[in-house]
């Protein structure tokens, strides 16, 4: 007689999804910069990324037999907006740092959600989410110690790391209004709206700086929309599937990918500061995510 299968196997549907998401991100970023090296500019690739998106996205709904204008289109058409706005600094900032920098970079965004949060949902703030706070500015200033430091140099701009946080504060924006709503809208209406309003936009700002790139470019950029929706796939089966905490928490397996691709394409090394600077800011995140588990961290502020 055969033995049951384990009921919480080593790495569960929900892993294995976030596994998924994780992998999609990091090579849809790493698309972005090798498409960049072309001398693509960066709103050309944004307008590619939404046509795409916006297609697969549109099926999607359409499959759902559902309407694309959903409820509350004031809130869906300011999502659309804060997020081709961060979208459009993660993708200069992706063209501009390393790899690795740009992803870590990513992840100091608690710190931002956390205060809209405060300020737009009424949520309390936790001693977790302090913890968060204080480990990713510390995280934030390690890696950036060699450029601070006088008398020493870093591969690190501060004005590509100054467009990487407002990416950061862009999509803290826009997922506190996704959390909002998704208590009204289907979420893939909520995901509709992204390319909707981040197609034409980018569209404009092209301007006369418009490209015409070569086969095996259009390729890449196809390659990046594509991409992005493996990453959204999976990041929303991880969460239908596997506790949201712990499904977030392998969601950082991104910046060991994106480290890899660093190093495999692009011959990016991360200096020590980066790796330092990162343990710092995922430690954060971690216990932000984690932090009602722990008894001393429990009580809200």
């Amino acid at each position: 007689m055969e033995s049951p299968p384990s009921s919480s196997p080593i790495f569960p549907i929900g892993v294995r999804f976030m596994f998924l998401s994780a992998l999609g991100f990091s090579l849809m970023t790493a698309f972005v910069k090798g498409v960049s090296n072309y001398g693509i500019p960066v709103f050309e690739i944004v307008a590619a990324r939404a046509f795409v998106s916006l297609i697969i996205s549109y099926i999607d709904v359409k499959r759902k037999r559902i309407s694309i204008w959903g409820n509350n289109k004031k809130l869906l058409f300011a999502r659309g907006a804060f997020g081709t706005a961060s979208l459009m600094c993660v993708y200069y900032a992706v063209t501009s740092l390393p790899l690795a920098e740009a992803t870590i970079l990513q992840y100091v965004h608690p710190i931002f959600t956390a205060l809209l949060a405060v300020l737009f949902l009424k949520e309390r703030v936790q001693p977790a989410t302090i913890v968060c706070i204080v480990l990713c500015l510390l995280g934030l200033y390690t890696m950036l110690h060699p450029e601070l430091a006088s008398g020493q140099h870093s591969d690190i701009p501060l004005f590509s790391v100054g467009i990487a946080l407002l990416g950061a504060f862009g999509s803290s924006i826009a997922y506190v209004i996704v959390k909002k709503l998704s208590r009204t809208e289907d979420s893939s209406v909520i995901i509709f709206y992204f390319p909707m309003v981040a197609l034409p936009i980018s569209a404009l700002l092209i301007g006369r700086d418009f490209i015409w790139p070569e086969w095996h470019v259009t390729v890449m950029m196809i390659l990046v929309g594509v991409f992005t929706q493996v990453g959204q796939y999976g990041l929303t089966k991880a969460m239908q599937t596997q506790d949201a905490g712990r499904a977030s928490a392998f969601s950082y397996i991104q910046i060991v990918f994106s480290i890899c691709i660093g190093v495999i394409w692009f011959q990016e090394i991360p200096s020590v500061w980066t790796y330092l600077g990162g343990i710092f800011i995922v430690s954060g995140a971690l216990i932000n995510v984690f932090g009602q588990r722990i008894p001393l961290l429990r009580r809200r502020v």
